[in-house]
């Protein structure tokens, strides 16, 4: 059964005229076709519509959207034939919500690592929800080094809530794990891609987030903290996680007008969740676009360059 968000009722309303209308067709033969064509043609401009003016608070709950397509799925549909997932940091475990291995995109092998979020309830809490440990960082370092080690270049996926705020996380250093991974993707000398396709939160995200090309989805959001918990700090309730989420300036338009990241990826009119195939497609385009230009430059140069990129963000003043 489709999931709706609360401002996509009047998509609900049309989208059940339709099946209704198609099933007095299929059952009792009844010629429906004109108005079903109207009802098409209704329900393609509503949504679009909607979607052209989403707030930065409606931004965010489609990230969430239980429908959206998580790591795995984009990795399987964009990889040429089999994926090899890796799995341990060799230290603690193997950690569920972090997945990582190589597959290969038009010929050529890529390591890719992401966040993986469930698809039921049982799913769910295998996935922790997409929260990794701090094993899944260390997992994910592990593979980036050994992507380095054969010279082949990294792509993340970026899907994930925050890192799991545990106690045994924190027992167990979720903070040295993040910080490791940040100056060590600073400096892999193998092309680094990242692609937010869900939730980017925190340092959750930024643990596998360094990259010489950042691109969030249309309709994704990268932020230091949820609306929820920004609205819950200052206002000490939830009720203000709309103005909280314009504040934070959390969108891919107002990231990229930041120069926080390097491109914004447009999604099907509805979401990628409305046409996954055509997202998939999208997203493997944009990979192939990019990975041969960085290919190309010389190894201390792509440090370089990737390093001056993340010391240019910010304003200081003095």
């Amino acid at each position: 059964m489709a999931v709706y968000l609360d401002f996509e009722e009047p998509i609900k309303v049309l989208e059940d005229q339709l099946v209704e209308n198609t099933k007095l067709h299929e059952e009792k033969g009844v010629d429906t076709s004109k108005i079903v064509t109207e009802i098409e043609k209704k329900l393609k401009e509503t949504r679009k519509e909607i979607y052209s003016g989403l707030t930065a608070w409606q931004r965010v709950q489609v990230s969430r959207h239980p429908e959206r397509p998580y790591t795995l799925s984009y990795i399987e549909a964009i990889t040429d034939g089999e994926f090899i997932e890796l799995h341990g940091d060799r230290t603690v475990k193997d950690d569920k919500a972090m997945v990582g291995g190589f597959g290969s995109i038009d010929g050529q092998s890529v390591m890719f690592i992401g966040q993986q979020k469930g698809v039921n309830t049982k799913m769910r809490q295998y996935r922790n929800f997409g929260m990794p440990n701090p094993e899944g960082y260390r997992k994910a370092l592990r593979l980036m080094k050994l992507a380095e080690k054969f010279n082949k270049p990294v792509v993340c996926f970026v899907d994930t809530p925050g890192a799991f705020p545990g106690l045994e996380a924190e027992e167990r250093g979720q903070g040295e794990a993040i910080a490791r991974n940040l100056i060590e993707m600073a400096q892999l000398s193998v092309p680094i891609i990242v692609i937010i396709i869900g939730e980017g939160a925190s340092g959750g995200a930024l643990g596998i987030g360094v990259g010489d090309k950042v691109l969030m989805l249309e309709n994704t959001r990268y932020s230091v903290i949820s609306p929820e918990s920004c609205s819950s700090i200052i206002w000490k309730n939830w009720e203000h996680k709309e103005e909280a989420a314009e504040a934070l300036k959390l969108t891919s338009d107002d990231m990229l007008k930041n120069k926080l990241i390097d491109g914004v990826i447009k999604e099907p009119i509805g979401g990628a969740h409305v046409n996954p195939e055509e997202m998939f497609a999208t997203v493997k385009k944009e990979i192939l676009k990019h990975l041969p230009k960085l290919s190309e430059l010389d190894k201390d140069k792509l440090v370089t360059k990737r390093i001056n990129k993340f010391c240019a963000m910010g304003v200081i003043n003095e």
